[in-house]
């Protein structure tokens, strides 16, 4: 019922939304122009992008630098271009416009080192996805649109539309994750990876309220703390900067679909905006069909998010409040394997630009949220040996999982120049978290219990970020003084809740992580990088203390666990041209203290895993990135990386593959748009061979996939789309536990956008 209500709802808002199109489109009158951009010496410019204020990209300057296109008088644009500092204009004619050369820390803002570097000023490897990035991608999920990036991957190969949320922890540079990620994701400054277990719910923001992700690779506990060892990703919030309002839908195949709607106002100093949607899919059975049983069914999610921020700019200062939630409900693949979640966010906080140069800025933030899960063994034999058997014979329920938890955190950080090409940075931040874990067992060994526990995470940290003709050098260090105390199990006696025997460890630790990295330009076009840094990832509470099931697999806590530390570096070759970006890096990076997965029994129903600090895993390889753009309206992208990523330190699995970590990643995307035509985007994925488990035992095979998306604009204003995944219906193996799930088949869907702007 709850999949049709959504379902009606993103229809009759969709037919709404059409029916606003035509006064939309006809508030102001809509004439041909011609836009000349130059250099401040008056020399063409080609290749300047041209953005209507309202966001569609309206053209690219041909050679002699100009662009056509049809606008609504008066028409306000976004002028940018490689080299120049952006610029917003307004126009009623035809009409010239001068671009002033950008310094080089306004080239690209890079989340690494929390101030603005040029792509060949930055020591580390990073890429960012565009607004017109993640639009022009045809999955409908956020993690969908990163795996554009090589090297990107979650735990599993599958998509969080079926993906169980212990499977959705982000691996970059060939480091693997288990139900935690490696990788920190943070929104504005705020931490999203989920408290407890340390993985990402993808569905949680808005599509329309993200503008561009930020994805840095390598450690950057130096900066952000735990959690940081592969890398950080950073989305980018759309703020308020006029009055407008935008509505996406779309379905298709395998009943997906998705609804976002998003309204913004700008009066004065004020500015508010509200973004939400829904998402979700009726999804598929993802057992292999030569092994599917009674037990299996579709694995699938139906989620609803929503976020209100509201804004106070004047002169040097913004103050600013913002307030999210986020729903969702999963079938993972069972009738008894199900959760959901329900999560609160608020944040709130300062930006202060200072007289010099100097910045402060101010973060408050917090969560609530309540998660839910069951377990089940399966055993999943065709009828089960009863002719009359019906879909649940081959499942018994095993627990009942309901974890409420609350966050309260806290950062703050300061930079300001030191004389003539000096910058100093220093910061402090602190994250708490409670949380309370109440399970009920079923069988013989039926229990009732209550687990509660505290983690707190507080760091203090400083950088120096000196520049001088070709030269950047910066200097990072951190220290972080991590505690998991109050920890306290009791169990229902029948009477009164009594503590258990074993009682949670309680135990604290200060760590130091450093980073130091330096760039060298050779000439305009060339520099030479290398960094190296060490970095640490505090054990979850999920690790330390509860289960996580997926499939027939069941991993057990471990509450001995120690914080993983890595030790890292790389060395790269950029090179940057007004048609494009080319980098190359060489990646090297060791984890001692890994926390894994390892099987302990491979017989029983479920298969029993135990997470374990092993002895050492290592990922050494190279990554190459580029973006191209040969020609105004045609852009290339993508990459490769090889890493070869084993445990070099342990008992038996000494030379093993890391689980869920290919060797061989690639990406090409291509991009083309005509205004007359539409926009046509292509992404293409191919992944060598990899593990699913610790012990190699099970082999999941390389596939190649293909994605399409493509759009065409009916004025300014209304814009179709339709979007396909994995066009080639390729089988893509996703785990065996030991039985074997692939990926989703191939999917098309078909939608609706609509841009309402200001009327003048």
């Amino acid at each position: 019922m709850r999949s049709f209500l959504l379902k009606a709802l993103s229809g009759a808002l969709m037919i709404f939304a059409m029916a606003l199109v035509p006064a939309a489109v006809s508030a102001r009158a809509v004439a041909p122009l011609t836009l000349t951009v130059e250099d401040s010496s008056g020399a063409a410019l080609a290749g300047a992008s041209v953005t209507e204020a309202t966001g569609p990209l309206l053209g690219r300057t041909d050679s002699s630098g100009r662009v056509s296109f049809q606008c609504n008088i008066p028409c306000p644009l976004r002028i940018e271009a490689e080299g120049f500092k952006g610029k917003n204009i307004e126009i009623s004619a035809n009409a010239t416009v001068q671009m002033e050369p950008a310094a080089a820390e306004e080239l690209v803002t890079v989340t690494a080192y929390r101030e603005p570097l040029g792509e060949l000023e930055s020591p580390v490897t990073t890429r960012t996805l565009s607004r017109v990035d993640l639009q022009t991608a045809a999955p409908i999920t956020m993690d969908g649109k990163l795996r554009q990036l090589p090297g990107v991957e979650l735990f599993r190969r599958s998509p969080s539309l079926v993906a169980n949320p212990s499977s959705q922890g982000l691996s970059l540079r060939g480091l693997g994750s288990t139900s935690a990620s490696r990788t920190l994701l943070t929104a504005d400054d705020v931490p999203l990876n989920d408290p407890v277990g340390g993985w990402i719910h993808w569905e949680e923001q808005p599509e329309l309220a993200v503008k561009s992700i930020d994805v840095v690779r390598g450690g950057a506990s130096d900066l952000y703390g735990s959690s940081a060892i592969g890398g950080v990703m950073n989305l980018g919030l759309r703020q308020p900067s006029s009055t407008l309002g935008e509505f996406q839908s779309s379905y298709g195949m395998l009943g997906t679909y998705d609804a976002s709607l998003l309204a913004q106002t700008k009066f004065g100093p004020w500015g508010l905006m509200g973004a939400g949607g829904a998402l979700g899919t009726d999804g598929y059975i993802q057992q292999a069909p030569w092994q599917r049983g009674p037990v299996d069914i579709n694995s699938n999610v139906h989620a609803q998010n929503g976020l209100v921020l509201v804004e106070h700019a004047r002169g040097p200062l913004r103050l600013f409040a913002r307030g999210s939630g986020f729903n969702e409900a999963r079938s993972n693949g069972t009738p008894y394997q199900t959760n959901g979640t329900r999560l609160w966010r608020y944040a709130m906080g300062g930006d202060w630009e200072g007289p010099r140069d100097g910045s402060l800025t101010l973060r408050l933030y917090g969560s609530a949220q309540h998660y839910r899960q069951t377990f089940s063994s399966i055993s999943n034999l065709p009828n089960f040996g009863d002719p009359a058997c019906t879909y649940r014979c081959g499942e018994i329920p095993t627990r009942f999982a309901l974890i409420p938890d609350n966050e309260l955190g806290g950062s703050a950080h300061w930079s300001q120049p030191i004389g003539a090409g000096l910058l100093a940075l220093a910061g402090a931040d602190v994250r708490d978290v409670r949380v309370w874990d109440k399970e009920q067992t079923f069988g013989s060994t039926a229990a009732l219990t209550n687990l509660s526990v505290r983690q707190r995470d507080t760091g203090t940290y400083g950088e120096l970020l000196w520049t001088r003709k070709a030269w950047t050098v910066a200097g990072s260090a951190r220290v972080d003084w991590f505690q998991n105390y109050d920890g306290n199990r009791r169990q229902w006696t029948g009477t009164a809740w009594t503590p258990t025997p074993a009682q949670p460890p309680q135990w604290e630790q200060t760590v130091f992580d450093p980073r130091l990295g330096l760039s060298r330009k050779l000439g305009n076009h060339w520099a030479v990088s290398g960094s190296g840094f060490r970095a640490f990832r505090a054990p979850t509470p999920s690790e330390l203390y509860r289960s996580t099931q997926v499939g027939n697999q069941l991993t057990k806590p471990n509450g001995l666990l120690k914080s993983e530390r890595a030790t890292g570096w790389e060395a790269g070759l950029a090179s940057q041209w007004n048609w494009g970006t080319i980098r190359g890096s060489y990646f090297l990076t060791q984890i001692n203290r890994p926390i894994s997965a390892v099987t302990i029994n491979a017989d029983s129903s479920p298969i029993l895993l135990m997470r374990e600090n092993l002895g050492q895993i290592e990922s050494r390889g190279f990554s190459l990135d580029f973006g191209l753009a040969p020609q105004r309206w045609l852009a290339f992208d993508g990459g490769y990386q090889y890493a070869q990523a084993t445990v070099t330190r342990g008992t038996t699995d000494r030379g093993n593959w890391i689980p869920a970590v290919a060797r061989n990643l690639a990406t090409f995307n291509m991009r083309a748009f005509q205004p007359k035509i539409g926009t046509l985007s292509l992404q293409s994925r191919i992944s060598g061979r990899q593990y699913d488990d610790d012990a190699n035992a099970h082999l999941l095979h390389g596939y190649f996939k293909l994605d399409a998306y493509g759009s065409h604009d009916f004025g300014l204003r209304l814009q179709l789309f339709a979007a396909g995944e994995n066009l080639f219906d390729r089988e893509i193996e996703v785990a065996k536990t030991p039985t074997t799930t692939l990926a989703m088949r191939r999917v098309a869907r078909a939608g609706i956008n609509v841009k309402l702007g200001p009327a003048r």
